[in-house]
């Protein structure tokens, strides 16, 4: 399946892609659009529909699931915006015990 919205979370601590990280897309409104875990190499490739309209959407990350209950940032949570319908959008996310970042990827 082809999907609009694909992630990508690395474990810059360890140097390791952060497999089995929970995340979930939903619309501006709140709606659950889909939701998936990273695999082995820390990538959720079929996430979402194939296409998507212009607008806010989120992505939450949990955090938790992949640090413990001692994490620091226990959810991630991503707002981003669509311009273009049908556009694909890579939102990889960079992560240690107490920082991450993100960046629009390719």
């Amino acid at each position: 399946m082809t999907s609009a919205v694909t992630t990508h979370v690395l474990d810059s601590a360890s140097g390791r892609p952060a497999a089995g990280v929970p995340v979930s897309l939903s619309a501006a409104d709140g709606s659950l659009l889909a939701s998936g875990v990273t695999d082995s190499d820390g990538r959720l490739r079929s996430l979402g529909p194939a296409s998507l309209e212009a607008g806010v959407y989120r992505l939450v990350f949990d955090i938790e699931a992949y640090h413990g209950p001692d994490a620091f940032y226990p959810k991630i949570t991503v707002d981003f915006r669509i311009f273009e319908a049908g556009v694909h959008h890579h939102v990889p996310v960079l992560l240690s015990p107490f920082a991450y970042s993100t960046y629009r990827g390719s």
